[in-house]
């Protein structure tokens, strides 16, 4: 067991960036984190860190085997969870990315419920708004709705994201309401940042595409959907952040002719985590809870 507690002292200080604080995070002594990882290099034979007094960064060493040694102990704790007696309770570690708008409006409920169920899980959730390799960057899952796949992972599928274009009445009322996605170029614009100010529609006879120049960007949904309901432009946006404010009369819907193409909410996952038990808990506990609410 002492090679696997180095490795997890070896990566809590690689994410801290410290000993003080990887300590903290295992809940044992500044000393004790800096002995294991000395421990750790002396059996591999090479620094992992540049240890200096103002820093502590990792050495080619460290980053070449930053990501596999993630990848040991995970499935030595999974390993772990399966064969001890408590059987029926998941003891895991996971980290995961989740997209921000969907994690502040709906992912953040889920993850407290799914803690809740399984008391003796870890979890660690960082919010990234851009596609990531799951392996390249160690996380047990990587959830995003953006169309891009990568070697030894494997994309599950969680739910559709319905998205479309709104405005405020008082926006409409004041700059008219567009006919065509090619009007768009004319007005004020709210874009999300992470899909970019290309919008695509579906047209009657086929595919559009618009490029608009933006009045706000942001890489927050929340933010779109708050300015379009000031009456600040029309915002290209998932259903879910507006759907409030489209019942109550905020917001309208725009060019309802031309809808968005329809995303997929998916979470990619390595192939050696596939079948982790904690992975699939919270895969199904996902699907049911985005298939309600999204």
């Amino acid at each position: 067991m002492d090679i696997l507690v180095n490795l997890q002292a070896f990566l809590a200080t690689a994410d801290a960036a410290g000993f003080s604080a990887a300590a903290r995070k295992l809940n044992v002594s500044t000393s004790v984190v800096a002995k294991r990882v000395t421990q750790l290099e002396a059996r591999i034979g090479t620094p992992l860190f540049h240890r200096s007094t103002r820093q502590l960064r990792l050495t080619e060493a460290g980053q070449r085997y930053v990501h596999r040694a993630r990848g040991v102990v995970t499935d030595a704790t999974d390993l772990l969870s399966r064969m001890g007696e408590k059987g029926h309770d998941l003891v895991d570690h996971l980290r995961i990315k989740a997209p921000t708008s969907l994690t502040v409006a709906r992912l953040a409920d889920a993850f407290s419920a799914f803690q809740t169920q399984n008391p003796r899980l870890k979890l660690e959730i960082v919010l990234i708004d851009r596609p990531v390799d799951p392996v390249a960057e160690g996380f047990d899952i990587a959830i995003g709705a953006f169309p891009h796949s990568f070697g030894g992972v494997v994309d599950e599928p969680l739910c559709p994201l319905k998205r479309l274009l709104c405005a405020s009445p008082a926006y409409l009322k004041k700059h008219g309401t567009p006919k065509h996605p090619r009007d768009l170029v004319e007005h004020r614009c709210l874009s999300f940042m992470p899909t970019g100010p290309e919008w695509v529609f579906d047209g009657p006879r086929g595919r559009i595409s618009i490029q608009v120049s933006p009045l706000l960007s942001s890489n927050e949904g929340l933010v779109l959907a708050r300015s379009a309901i000031a009456g600040n432009g029309i915002t290209l946006i998932s259903h879910y952040l507006v759907a409030d404010a489209l019942r109550d009369g905020r917001l309208k819907p725009v060019l309802r002719d031309f809808p968005i193409p329809e995303l997929w909410v998916k979470a990619a996952i390595p192939e050696r985590r596939r079948n982790a038990a904690a992975v699939q808990a919270l895969l199904t506990l996902l699907k049911t809870s985005l298939a309600s609410s999204l």
